[in-house]
């Protein structure tokens, strides 16, 4: 059976999208599964930085091979032994953050069907269980590739109007690309409100399960992007959370 793609989307930036995607690969590596995180938000890229690559200059990235200069495997960075992972195996595959690159891919574009078989290409090269694709905010022909390619779709959003009225665009969207398998998970919970109410009231406005509410939790304000949490804190809430959204997919 070949590898499911997750796709982990937002509508606007900073609702941690990233650190979402970069966590759940730490939970199914750690669970024995082979894993690949993809960043495919080629205008502003850093899920590398909570791998703890930010400084590092990196030999292939997405924007090389959809510019046709190396293969989907060559961009592969493996973080297993980096991340002290022993059962299963965990792979990266970034997008540049150089200036030149961004700045490139935004005024030429790419063929989205180069992206499409990067997709299954690296599933099958690496005999992926799991590809978790960090997406772009918002709706372009990218994030649309990616919600209609996936076999579960977590939309991440705060309680704010603005995100929330986006993520009801963006639900709106995923129907009609008819996504098998749609979640929403509600990030940054300040503490004022409960649970039980927000699930409720999400759930019957936007006719679709809620995977987890994460709150918003000191630790996570203090550690920024600097780390993988679930690695370092197994037993805090965050790592609890973000095991609920792997529990889904694992059913």
């Amino acid at each position: 059976m070949p590898g499911e793609i997750i796709s982990i989307h937002s509508f606007r930036g900073g609702t941690g999208k990233s650190n979402i995607a970069a966590n759940l690969a730490a939970i199914m590596a750690l669970d024995g599964k082979r894993v690949a995180v993809m960043d495919t938000d080629m205008a502003s890229p850093g899920i590398h930085v909570i791998f703890g690559m930010g400084r590092e200059k990196m030999k292939h990235t997405l924007n090389d091979y959809l510019r046709g200069e190396c293969d989907i495997g060559a961009t592969c960075v493996n973080m297993t032994q980096r991340l002290g992972i022993k059962r299963g195996k965990l792979f990266l595959i970034p997008s540049s953050m150089t200036a030149t690159d961004i700045t490139r891919i935004l005024r030429e574009g790419y063929e989205v069907s180069d992206l499409r078989r990067g997709f299954s290409d690296v599933i099958k090269v690496k005999d992926l269980d799991y590809l978790i694709i960090d997406t772009h905010p918002g709706l372009d022909r990218e994030t649309l590739l990616s919600m209609a390619t996936a076999d579960y779709l977590f939309v991440v959003a705060r309680i704010d109007e603005q995100d929330l009225l986006g993520t009801a665009a963006t639900l709106s969207v995923a129907r009609k690309l008819q996504v098998p398998d749609i979640h929403i998970v509600i990030n940054k919970k300040p503490g004022i409100y409960e649970d039980k109410a927000i699930i409720k009231e999400v759930e019957r406005k936007f006719k679709t399960k809620v995977a987890t509410i994460i709150p918003l939790l000191p630790l996570l304000i203090e550690v920024g992007s600097r780390y993988i949490v679930t690695l370092k804190h197994p037993d805090n809430e965050f790592t609890k959370r973000i095991t609920d959204i792997y529990n889904i997919i694992k059913k």
